[in-house]
């Protein structure tokens, strides 16, 4: 019973440790947006937990997310990364949805994530809820290959202060302050924070300066109140500001045509503000209403501002002794405005975003305690497409107390972002016939549709013994009106001056295609002091172009930009006295359309806590080779640079 009592409020639990009732009765949020054992979780789920974060060395969210099967993090520049689940990847990874305690960061413009600007401090990271797999049923459009859930502690456990600070030769200087305290009587707990990093330029293909360098400030506040016996209320806000340099090649003139290298530095800044208020009416029933408000600016080639308005209702209660039932409905409103240039636009140049949600999903126990069947929907309204519905259904089989199995159907799609609807991208420019200057660009299709996904996945959990534990999942993939570019016919125009001829290319909805993988994770306690969590994936894209399709890219890019075959294993040390050695190792094969090579990567981290309130840790990355390529984006909307060998040391004093 202790040792439920810790895991319930969110201690650390080594799960090769753990006793067999105590693994199942593991939560997890994301899945159903409600707390859920993982003995009746149908999906693959990969979590880590606050110790995992502490452990990796990791500075960020990518490098946090490369510890799990089936997730594929490459980074292309110093303050860019491309993450996807189970392929499709890219810098803007459109199938890939991203949370931050359930608020949305998905950017409609792109359809992906800022990676840069999600600086979220680790040190405040409760859990990241990794599910490979679709979850539009429950969160929407764009959580078509996968949903990242990153779940952050509450305030009443980041009380007193902390300092940290530390640098090396690629993050220069980095630090943290923050305190934490509580007010009317421990019934409201804050934490306000301000944080720094400095990053230093990457090597570019030629082993010279990258020109990448950036440097990102952050401050935030959380407070969670206990307004009554049933009602308790979180509130956080955060701002930031930065400027960044993003190497690459702009077309600035049709003639003479000329492309110029760019990498002057670019703003970004921007802020949230975040409520939630969780009401319970009993134990079988209660509700939560999320509000959030959003606001960024980048003032890079699009020059884009964006304001979001999002409101998120649910409600939760069980039905008879078999039955658990939520149902809700959302409503977002974005704006943006954006002031383009040549070589990149959108039109219109502001647009307004509305998005109406429901979804209704029940769990019901066929068998108490061992067979669950959970059916759902979410239906969407969008402002491009209209309506969509997208259905589940996950049945979970407790075999025993060691064996789980579980197996799912889902269907998701990924709704137009506004690259796709209203992009003009104006790609080079060179000498046309008669003299006269042509341009080759790509024009958005105002009747683009939603991309679908039709997944088949299945899995099986088990405790092997005291000290190994297994996670198996298998899925496969149906996809249909997938992305292509297509060529039109030709067109002169005048504006910009001079008049010129255009080639264009225009976004379609003409491929499809399957695609079918594995992955493995396990947990293995070696000895008492020492941990091994080995994972694996493996996964293979067929995708086919239409009879009407003339494309001849599209194939290659979806089926080469993401590894078939990938593995990791992460090693840890503890040692008397506070000294803990870990260690990880992240094997990443080719990628053919990127003309990226297999790498391996080692990391690894000495921590020595000389003291309750002090630690010290030194940190070696990709120790193994000088500098390489991890991403190439075949996009050309910037230039990758090469990872490179580096190390920093860190100091953190608790007061």
């Amino acid at each position: 019973m202790a040792q439920q009592t810790a895991l319930d409020a969110g201690e650390k639990m080594d799960l090769t440790a753990m006793n067999i009732e105590d693994l199942m009765n593991i939560k997890v949020t994301s899945v159903s947006k409600t707390e859920q054992k993982l003995s009746r979780t149908a999906s693959a789920v990969f979590v880590i937990e606050r110790e995992d974060v502490r452990n990796s060395g990791a500075l960020n969210i990518p490098d946090l997310l490369r510890m799990v099967p089936g997730v594929d993090v490459a980074q292309i520049t110093s303050s860019t990364w491309a993450i996807g689940v189970r392929g499709f990847n890219s810098r803007f990874s459109n199938k890939l949805l991203v949370m931050l305690d359930g608020r949305a960061v998905y950017a409609p413009s792109f359809g992906g994530v800022f990676w840069d600007t999600l600086d979220v401090p680790l040190e405040n990271i409760e859990r990241i809820e990794v599910i490979r797999g679709p979850g539009g049923s429950v969160w929407g459009a764009n959580a078509v290959d996968g949903v990242i859930n990153i779940i952050s502690r509450n305030a009443s456990e980041t009380q007193g202060g902390l300092v940290t600070s530390g640098g090396g030769n690629l993050n220069q200087g980095f630090g943290m302050i923050q305190y934490g305290g509580a007010l009317d009587k421990n019934k409201i707990n804050y934490r306000i924070y301000s944080k720094y990093l400095n990053q230093n330029h990457l090597p570019n293909g030629a082993g010279q300066d990258g020109g990448d360098g950036w440097q990102l400030l952050k401050g935030g506040v959380r407070a969670d109140a206990a307004l009554s016996s049933q009602d308790t209320l979180a509130v956080q806000a955060s701002m930031y500001t930065g400027r960044e340099h993003i190497p690459a090649v702009t077309l600035i003139s049709i003639s003479p045509p000329n492309s110029q290298y760019i990498d002057a530095p670019v703003s970004v800044s921007g802020g949230y503000l975040q409520s939630v208020w969780n009401h319970a009416f009993s134990s079988r029933s209660d509700t939560t209403l999320g509000v959030s408000y959003t606001a960024s600016r980048r003032d890079d080639v699009l020059m884009e501002a964006r304001k979001t308005l999002t409101v998120d209702f649910q409600h939760h209660f069980r039905w008879g002794d078999r039955q658990n039932i939520i149902w809700g409905a959302g409503y977002r409103y974005s704006i943006s405005r954006s002031n383009g240039g040549l070589a990149y636009s959108l039109n219109p140049s502001s647009a307004v975003d509305p998005l109406f949600s429901a979804f209704v999903q029940d769990e019901l126990a066929l068998v108490s305690e061992r067979l669950y069947l959970t059916v759902g929907t979410k239906v969407e309204r969008n402002y491009y497409t209209g309506w969509a519905a997208m259905p589940s259904a996950r049945m979970a089989w407790q075999v025993n107390n060691r064996d789980m199995l579980w197996a799912a159907f889902s269907s998701a799609i990924r709704t137009p972002n506004e690259t796709d609807i209203a992009s003009r991208i104006n790609v080079s420019a060179f000498p046309g016939p008669g003299g006269i200057p042509a341009m080759a660009s790509i024009l958005g299709n105002p009747n683009y549709q939603n991309e679908n996904l039709y997944a088949y996945e299945a899995g099986y959990r088990t405790i092997i013994s005291d000290k190994v534990s297994l996670d198996l999942a298998a899925y496969y993939n149906v996809y249909r009106n997938q992305q292509t570019l297509e060529p039109g016919a030709p067109f002169l125009e005048s504006a910009p001056p001079p008049l010129h001829l255009v080639i264009p290319e225009t976004f379609q909805n003409l491929m499809h295609g399957e695609a079918h993988g594995l992955e493995i994770s396990t947990n293995w306690k070696v000895l008492p002091w020492w941990s091994l969590s080995p994972g694996y994936a493996w996964g293979r894209i067929h995708m086919h172009l239409d009879p009407a399709s003339q494309d001849t890219t599209s194939i290659a890019t979806a089926e080469g930009s993401t590894p078939r075959h990938s593995a990791q294993i992460r090693s840890r040390v503890n040692f008397p006295h506070g000294w803990d050695w870990d260690a990880s190792a992240y094997f990443t094969g080719p990628l053919p359309r990127e003309n990226v090579p297999a790498y391996t990567r080692l990391d690894t981290q000495l921590s020595w806590r000389w003291s309750e309130r002090g630690t010290i840790s030194l940190v070696g990355q990709n120790l193994l080779q000088d500098h390489h390529f991890e991403f190439q984006d075949f996009t050309q909307s910037i230039i990758a640079n090469q990872m490179k060998r580096s190390a920093y040391a860190q100091v953190s004093w608790r007061f």
